[in-house]
């Protein structure tokens, strides 16, 4: 009998952990590195709203500007749940 080997739709292209069988391990992040990239992910998000709003595009600059406080929300979480100090 024969079978053929189906190949997937999309193939990946680059280094894609998720995609890619044998890639190596994305290295877990220290909680303070995962809060600095939560909090720098809202940064990038409030000012991606503010660019959008400054061209004009009203639907997505209030997604992007409802999106920064989520991550800031996601970031004080992490902060208490790992037991830092309270933040001011």
């Amino acid at each position: 009998m024969f079978i053929a080997i189906a190949r997937p739709a999309v193939e990946p292209q680059g280094p894609d952990a998720v995609a890619v069988p044998g890639s190596p391990a994305i290295p877990e992040l220290t909680p303070r590195a995962l809060h600095a990239r939560l909090l720098e992910n809202a940064a990038q998000r409030r000012l991606r709203g503010l660019e959008r709003k400054a061209c004009g595009r009203a639907e997505d600059a209030d997604y992007w500007l409802h999106a920064a406080p989520v991550a800031v929300k996601k970031a004080s979480a992490l902060r208490g749940a790992q037991r830092f100090a309270p933040l001011p």
